[in-house]
């Protein structure tokens, strides 16, 4: 239960803060933004507020937020049309009934003739029965469609993502993995306040039970300064002398409280992680951690930093080959690391999401259509060309990226669910 409440929160804010940054951007130039949704499928809860439905859905795979004149707009009138129209107080147009006219007896149903929601905001029509004079009715920028019962508000083109400038449209794609990153490098803070940052130094700290450092006498809190006669200054060069030096007896002088002395240390031999066939030294002592601003501060940025390369990196081995598909995980995967990354911690935990967020980030910038680095792509041709690709090629694109994503996904999570039964 423990981990399912930890995955469940841990994937609402992830999807929430990076589609949070595509919303606000979006509000913030002006667009429409119809939809927040967390989760694709049926909805299971919903309101609206300030002119968006928020909504949380069954299927816990991603979320959206879901802008005017993105996608294709839902309703769309033509001549001979027949439509039930209300009035605000302005004497505009502030409804647009288009089924079930019979239940609005104070609408004034019309013969559509001509129509413009998008630039002149006008519905030109007759009174059903009357081609004598025809009407011309505005409309009111906030004026909402109601079709079976549920109101659409309709979107000016001013209103729509096409609309704005190149420069917007990139921000607001941009924000979504922009606001993962940022998320990251708050978590990482919070770390680093709680538990401290770790030491360049060779401070240690959680000495294993029964490991060659305790049957030495090494303490939590004790610092490596020298191993045979090499003087130590940084957690690397301690930790580079150990994994050298399998099965080899080490003098170490420790630091303790400001008191040095000499111990004697055989690192065991074990396998190393990344190739078994290498054996490495280990005397099972952990990293230890100090505390200071400043040190918290840049810990956040430096440990965004270096997960992010390592992310890329690997995301290059695999598009060149060096990694196999195999390696990937799906939410299946993904479940399962946090199961077991639940049991040691919650500093564990949160370092775990502060990761995720980054690698969230980091494959939603891969210029791939139907990601945001692949719209982010097709705006940057924009760009440079001085005009828009076809909408309709960009869609079709767009839905091939889609369909080639949603495979890879079914096959991860194949592979996923294989590994759990192996």
């Amino acid at each position: 239960m423990n981990t399912i409440i930890a995955f469940i929160c841990m994937f609402g804010l992830l999807v929430f803060v990076h589609e949070w940054g595509h919303l606000i951007f979006a509000k913030r130039a002006g667009m429409l933004a119809r939809e927040f949704a967390i989760g694709f499928g049926p909805k299971i809860f919903s309101f609206t507020r300030n002119e968006t439905l928020y909504t949380i859905r069954l299927i816990p795979a991603g979320g959206y937020v879901r802008v005017a004149g993105d996608d294709p707009e839902i309703i769309e009138l033509k001549p001979g049309h027949h439509v039930g129209i209300t009035y605000n107080d302005q004497g505009k147009v502030n409804q647009i009934i288009v089924n079930n006219k019979d239940k609005h007896p104070d609408a004034r149903v019309i013969e559509v003739d001509k129509v413009d929601l998008d630039h002149e905001l006008i519905i030109e029509g007759y009174d059903v029965g009357e081609h004598e004079e025809k009407h011309v009715f505005e409309v009111d920028e906030k004026a909402f469609f109601i079709v079976d019962e549920v109101e659409t508000q309709i979107a000016p083109y001013n209103r729509q993502f096409a609309s704005k400038s190149v420069g917007q449209r990139a921000m607001q794609l941009f924000a979504g993995p922009m606001m993962n990153f940022f998320l990251a490098i708050i978590l990482f803070i919070i770390i680093g306040i709680v538990q401290g940052v770790p030491a360049e130094r060779a401070l240690l700290s959680d000495v294993v039970d029964g490991s060659p450092a305790e049957e030495a006498g090494i303490q939590n809190s004790d610092e490596i300064v020298e191993i045979e006669g090499t003087p130590i200054s940084t957690w690397e060069g301690f930790t580079t002398i150990v994994r050298n030096n399998p099965d080899t007896p080490l003098d170490m002088v420790v630091d303790r409280d400001g008191e040095k002395f000499t111990v004697e240390v055989t690192p065991n031999g074990v396998p190393d992680v990344l190739d078994e066939s290498v054996t490495v030294g280990q005397i099972g002592v952990y990293q230890g951690f100090e505390k200071s601003v400043m040190g918290t501060l840049t810990y956040g940025f430096t440990e965004t930093y270096e997960t992010t390369t390592m992310i890329v990196s690997n995301l290059v081995k695999l598009i060149t080959g060096q990694y196999s598909i195999d390696m990937l995980a799906g939410p299946v995967g993904i479940y399962d690391a946090t199961d077991q990354i639940v049991q040691t911690g919650f500093m564990n935990f949160l370092m775990w999401t502060a990761m995720l967020s980054v690698n969230l980030g980091i494959i939603n910038l891969v210029p791939l259509p139907a990601l945001d680095g692949g719209r982010l792509m097709f705006v940057l041709i924009e760009a440079i060309r001085g005009k828009p690709m076809d909408p309709q090629k960009e869609g079709i694109v767009h839905f091939i990226g889609f369909a080639l994503i949603m495979l890879l996904m079914i096959t991860v999570t194949w592979n996923d669910i294989q590994r759990l039964f192996m």
